[in-house]
């Protein structure tokens, strides 16, 4: 069939991996929208996931990495979280797809009889939903450029609709559609040259699908020289100037840089016919790349968390969206951190003195779920206490650090969270009233307090000195709270909530006042979920500061 000439008035540009996985897909997606949004357009970002999960919320964090959560409650993949650091804004619902989402809405329309008695099949009804939510996504977003990361690798059986989708759209509006491929490009220790064929046999898979890559993203240890240039545009069909070398960098802030370098932005915008628009404005972000290799100080930090189960390997992506916002607050206080991760399950077995954590500047419990080290978390948090480590709590480090004040000052040595023990006789942390029924039917995808929600904060408390306000909004992820039942007695031993629901009810933020302890405080929301390179989170500060003064 021949190409049916056209403009679709919205430019796509499409990024889909070759050779292998966990080459940096999404971070060159989320270079490609910085770049191409420096140069004064608008640019939203989607990840497609080819899963058939309907979201992220239920996966295994150790399997798949952090679970992102956008103000509207939807859980995502981390992918999306990067997009919002890059582009420095939120992105919405429309901005996302999994093979679970897709399948749902297609099957609700089937049994709405939608299809008008019709066989429903892959092609084309399910092809076409997709092109639907990608076009939804344009129009929502009233962006001029949509940028979409194809999940999976050249390949897969489970991207393939996806792949069929995006060539459909470049069918119908050649002018309008590119397809970057990130491939990798490896170099065997034996060896000791790069290797272009996998990427050509990539390519090769890619051109089976009906689709030519119009750039190359090399991915490689090593810059990409002349001759490998040469020898991937002979064999892959694609100039020798729009295949960009991206070997492996100290920060992943320094990509949209080394792309600009290749010019990437220009290819992309000359190829869609949209150059001439302005030049690339990074000045800022440069300042922050800078910022990142050069700190002066060091803030050592410790991260004592549970999902480390990943074998001889740290899975750091559990704690994805903890670290980056550590970064910022680091480099916007000219320091550098030096993260160390502190499994919980070896301070509770005693494997790891606890008084080991004394090394550290300060101390951060992230967010998790079930009973595996709550014992050696709870232990971490009453060393940071006493020993006053500057301690950062988030979600169920808000919640331990309730317990363990419970529990050792306040006198109620039982105390717990009904998550761990539904028979404690302090329900310090309890569930909401609302979740009770959704766990008894075992209805747990997309039902916990989910989304951004408001905060009230106390004057003169270290939550409104930071934030330099007395009403926030944060998101969260979870089904447990602070028991009102037992606010009044926490508080007259000391305990400060200073943060809390509009009505007064929701315990949000924990903190202990200044002359008690340098930096204690805990939030049941993610403020980590909002953090940017360039507008890092008030309370990281606050707590990166304060680690940097004791």
């Amino acid at each position: 069939m021949a190409a049916r000439r056209g403009t679709s008035g919205h430019k796509y540009v499409f990024v889909v991996g070759g050779v292998m996985s966990g080459v940096g897909k999404g971070i060159a997606t989320a270079s490609i929208g910085k770049i191409l949004s420096a140069r004064g357009f608008s640019v939203n970002l989607v990840k497609i996931d080819p899963y058939l999960n309907v979201d992220a919320g239920t996966m295994n964090p150790t399997e798949h990495g952090e679970v992102f959560v956008l103000d509207s409650g939807l859980e995502t993949d981390q992918d999306m979280g990067n997009y919002e650091r890059f582009l420095n804004r939120d992105l919405g619902n429309e901005d996302y797809m999994t093979s679970g989402m897709v399948y749902q809405s297609v099957i609700q329309r089937e049994r709405n009889l939608e299809y008008q008695g019709h066989f429903v099949e892959a092609i084309p009804h399910v092809r076409d939903e997709i092109v639907d939510r990608l076009k939804k996504s344009a129009e929502i977003g009233k962006t001029d450029i949509t940028v979409v990361e194809i999940g999976g690798t050249i390949g897969d059986f489970q991207n393939a609709l996806y792949i069929e989708a995006a060539r459909l759209l470049h069918m119908r509006h050649p002018d309008d559609v590119m397809f970057v491929m990130v491939s990798y490009l490896p170099v065997p220790s034996t060896i000791g040259e790069m290797k272009t064929r996998p990427t050509q046999h990539a390519v090769r898979e890619l051109n089976s699908y009906g689709v030519q890559p119009d750039v190359i993203i090399a991915r490689s240890t090593h810059q990409l020289d002349k001759k490998r240039k040469e020898k991937l545009a002979i064999w892959c069909n694609v100039e020798p100037d729009h295949i960009i070398s991206a070997p492996d960098v100290e920060s992943i802030y320094d990509v949209p840089l080394n792309f600009e370098r290749d010019k990437l932005s220009e290819i992309l915008l000359t190829d869609l016919n949209l150059a001439g628009k302005q030049e690339p404005d990074l000045a800022a972000w440069k300042e922050f790349a800078t910022k990142a290799h050069n700190g002066k100080k060091t803030a050592k930090i410790g991260i004592v968390g549970k999902y480390f189960d990943t074998g001889d390997f740290v899975l750091s992506d559990a704690y994805l969206s903890v670290i980056e916002a550590i970064k910022f607050s680091a480099y916007a206080n000219d320091a550098k951190p030096e993260i160390t991760w502190i499994n919980a399950k070896e301070i509770q077995n005693g494997d790891l003195p606890v008084d080991s954590l004394k090394e550290y500047d300060g101390i951060i419990v992230p967010g998790g779920f079930g009973e595996t080290g709550i014992e050696g978390k709870i232990m971490a948090i009453k060393f940071a206490r006493e020993n006053k480590i500057p301690y950062f709590g988030l979600c169920y480090g808000m919640q331990l650090m309730t317990v363990e004040y419970a529990r050792h000052v306040v006198g109620l040595k039982d105390a717990n969270t009904t998550e761990i023990n539904p028979d404690t006789p302090h329900p310090i942390i309890a569930i909401l009233p609302e979740q009770i029924e959704k766990l008894k039917n075992k209805d747990y995808g997309g039902t916990m307090r989910l989304g951004a929600y408001p905060c009230d904060l106390a004057g003169g408390s270290i939550a409104a000195d930071a934030y330099g306000t007395n009403s926030v909004s944060e998101r969260h992820r979870h089904r447990y709270e602070v028991n009102p039942e037992y606010v009044k007695q926490l508080e007259e031993a000391g305990l400060v909530f200073s943060g809390r629901s509009p009505d007064g009810i929701l315990m949000e933020i924990a903190e202990l006042p200044r002359d008690v302890h340098p930096f204690m405080l805990g939030t049941q929301f993610h403020p980590e979920l909002r953090a940017r390179p360039l507008a890092p989170h008030p309370l990281f500060d606050a707590f990166i500061k304060a680690a940097l003064d004791t």
